[in-house]
Order: structure tokens, then sequence, then C-alpha cells
């Protein structure tokens, strides 16, 4: 297959690129250019077999409200209006972060966005679902925690616990985690397992937004002390900053009811992912 990857260079992005190139499929990657500005050429859609649509501003604390929506959400819509005239399918990425502080995780809602990335990913999902294809099959991803152990270096502050956790442990031989972070629990999925489903889906020809997610919620303290042990760290624990208060959520688990009736998935628990790879 010809295909378009957008975000190549990032976590998923990466991941996905290279793996579509061991599969054997011609695939182009695009990415905004240097300083937020667009690369001096948009993305060339005609004569694509599939648009992978990943790129985006991802950070949950960015505040250039304006950029964030020029880039995750007005170019979505060119994307998507490109594909509708060129006959080309399209995968997109949405966010878990959607569904925000609310303790439900159906694909139609409701929603509660409480960060601009947020937002600008609510955005673009209404609007698929507001003005639906009627000559291509348009396919939205909604990841949930998605963490693995290669392509997050360039992601800081913004790196999954995985990874984050693992850096510290071997900086500092000791891991940070906030206060009761036992009744703090995530969907976490490997990025693996993610490329999997996207590998799976690639002719897809049902439009929708699917979970993806293992439906199994697993804590922060369950994570931190998989790593530890593997490390040898210890873990000290900080009070939550109030900024983070509003909008963390606390509680996050795909819903996987739709995604089950195209894929039978084997999910990765992050506690044996964590015991299969090499420090």
């Amino acid at each position: 297959m010809n295909i378009l990857v957008t975000g190549h260079n990032g976590f998923i992005g990466l991941n996905l690129y290279q793996t579509l190139l061991d599969m054997g499929h011609d695939v182009e990657g695009w990415e905004w250019g240097k300083e937020s500005q667009p690369a001096t050429a948009l993305p060339e859609v005609k004569n694509r077999d599939l648009v992978i649509h990943l790129g985006a501003i991802s950070s949950t604390t960015y505040r250039d409200v304006d950029q964030i929506m020029t880039q995750n959400t007005d170019f979505s819509i060119w994307l998507y209006e490109q594909c509708q005239i060129h006959g080309v399918n399209l995968h997109y990425a949405s966010s878990a972060s959607v569904y925000g502080t609310l303790e439900h995780f159906n694909e139609e809602g409701p929603f509660q966005p409480q960060s601009p990335y947020a937002y600008s990913k609510y955005l673009f999902d209404r609007h698929v679902k507001k003005h639906p294809a009627k000559n291509i099959a348009i396919t939205g991803f909604r990841y949930f925690n998605v963490y693995g152990h290669k392509g997050e270096d360039h992601k800081d502050d913004m790196a999954s616990p995985y990874t984050k956790f693992i850096k510290q442990a071997q900086k500092n031989g000791a891991i940070t985690l906030f206060e009761n972070s036992d009744q703090f629990k995530r969907d976490f999925v490997s990025v693996e397992d993610v490329v999997t489903v996207h590998c799976h889906l690639l002719k897809n020809t049902i439009s929708g937004v699917y979970n993806i997610g293992t439906g199994r919620p697993v804590s922060f303290q369950d994570v931190g002390n998989a790593i530890a042990q593997k490390y040898q760290a210890s873990i000290n624990y900080i009070p939550m900053p109030d900024h983070l208060h509003r909008q963390y959520q606390a509680f996050t688990c795909a819903k996987l009811g739709r995604l089950n009736k195209l894929i039978d998935m084997k999910w990765t628990d992050i506690r044996d992912y964590i015991g299969m790879h090499i420090p």
C-alpha cells in the first residue's frame, strides 16, 4: 500500500512508520516545520491508498491555543477534506483525554475535555461526526495511555510514566510518585499493541471511532512498584501540584465492545511488559 503518515517522527508515528516499512509498504512521512510553522509544502494526498494522521501538538500543558487549533484541528479538517476529494481512506489519532475527568468511556460520549489539547481533539472528532464522509472510510483511534521502550526520548515531561519512572530509577536510584498513587489508575496500552491494531485495520472499510486500550486499568503505584523492583530503586512521594488537580484523569478504562467486533487482541499488561524488557 502507498501510505502517508503524518507525525512519523513522534512516539507512535515512529513505531508505526518503521513497522509499515518492514511490512513492505510504500510509506512517506510528513512533519510540520520548525518553530511550529507549516512545512514548505502541505502533504500530497492524491494517489495514496491510506493516510494515517498522527501529527499533533500532544502536550496537555501547552498553552498557545491558537497554534494548537491550527495544527490539531484546522489541519486535520483540511486533511480530511483532501482525503474525500481524492478518495483516500483516513486513520486519525483521537485521544482518551476527550473524556476528561468523567469515569465514562463510551465512544459516543459524554465528553469533558480539560485542556486545549483535549479540546482540539474533541473538535475534530465532532467535525467528523457532523460531516460524515460518503466515499471513504475514516477510522478514529482513541488512544488511552500509550507507553513503550522506544520513541519517547523527545517527550521530556510529557513522556509516559513508564519512561519517566525508568529514567528516574536509572539516574537517581529512586522513583517519584504522587501521594495516593494507588488510587490513580490508568489504562496503559503498549505502543506495540497500538501498532498491531493499526496494521490489522489498514484495509478497514467501517468508519467509526474506536477506543484503543486494554480495558484493564493499572495503578501508578503498581507501575512504580514493578519498575522499582526491577531497577532496585526506592520510591519517594510528593503532593500533586495544584495546577494538575482540575484536569487530572484519576481513572481511565477503555470500553472495547466496538473494537472487539473488528479485531481479537491479546493486550499486554504493563507489569508484564516491564518484566520483558532489558534495563
